[in-house]
């Protein structure tokens, strides 16, 4: 398994008398975490994040435990002298992908997101919301042990945004790790691990609050084996988990995460049965 990532007292400041955006940070990112980071416009959200995703290094402290990452920034540069999926072809080769293999991800990875159709289109003729999806599937296609999502989901539209969504359970539910800024508080509610505030360059734990609306959600009744104890990824997904009698559950979900608990009940060893499968509306969620 991957070492945590530490962030140790660490602080970043741009030139040598500039003043600090962010000191004496302390932060630790374990395999399977979902962290959201919150903070008003120009707090430091952004810097914190190219910490973590190696873009930048700290001016003082260190970073140890490097994982394999993937980064989403908050601008994408899209004037690129390559076709999107050429673009994606030589992202996933510098991930170690082999160019086959490359290829077929960034095939596979534009059709999720709804973009296929402009695999063939140079980066400089796509519009706003088809270069987002691209800056989010260059990030997806190696399996980053570490995914660093910075406002990845503005400008996609409804159906990549809970595509994104999926992909963060998908994630975190193999073991990685996923930390992200969004200014949407319903993003993944009642889903993150931990969530932390930017404030005046520090770092606080934010404590937990009153759960926020979570969007559509999804009610699963399942029947489990005989020592009835669900399996970790789904635990890792979903909103409340509710033993309505021995070995069998009412599972409340997310929408976009539906499709990885149905699958990781469905691959169990033994395998759960799925009783009934229903949309309701949008309720307020929490993790169990």
């Amino acid at each position: 398994m991957r070492p945590d990532l530490y962030l140790q007292n660490a602080g970043r400041r741009y030139g040598l008398r500039g003043p600090w955006v962010l000191r004496g940070v302390d932060l630790t990112v374990a395999p399977g975490r979902l962290v959201r980071v919150e903070g008003a416009n120009g707090s430091g959200k952004s810097t914190l994040l190219r910490l973590l995703a190696g873009i930048d290094a700290p001016s003082e402290g260190r970073v140890t435990g490097r994982p394999r990452t993937a980064y989403v920034p908050e601008r994408f540069p899209p004037a690129l002298p390559f076709t999107a999926a050429g673009y994606l072809t030589h992202l996933g080769t510098v991930h170690g992908l082999t160019r086959a293999a490359a290829a077929r991800a960034a095939g596979e990875w534009l059709e999720r997101l709804g973009a296929a159709a402009y695999a063939g289109t140079p980066m400089a003729r796509l519009s706003k919301g088809s270069s987002q999806k691209v800056a989010v599937a260059q990030a997806l296609l190696g399996e980053p042990e570490l995914l660093v999502l910075d406002e990845a989901w503005t400008g996609l539209d409804t159906e990549a945004r809970a595509e994104l969504e999926r992909a963060v359970a998908e994630r975190t539910t193999a073991g990685g790790s996923v930390v992200f800024v969004d200014h949407d508080p319903r993003r993944l509610a009642g889903l993150p691990d931990a969530t932390y505030a930017v404030r005046d360059g520090s770092l606080v734990e934010r404590a937990s609050a009153e759960p926020v609306p979570s969007g559509p959600q999804v009610t699963i009744e399942v029947q489990g084996p005989p020592d009835g104890r669900l399996p970790a990824q789904v635990h890792a997904s979903v909103s409340s988990a509710e033993e309505t009698s021995p070995g069998r559950y009412r599972l409340a979900v997310p929408a976009p995460h539906s499709d990885v608990v149905l699958r990781a009940l469905l691959t169990a060893r033994p395998p759960w049965h799925v009783a009934s499968v229903v949309q309701r509306e949008d309720t307020p969620g929490s993790r169990p």
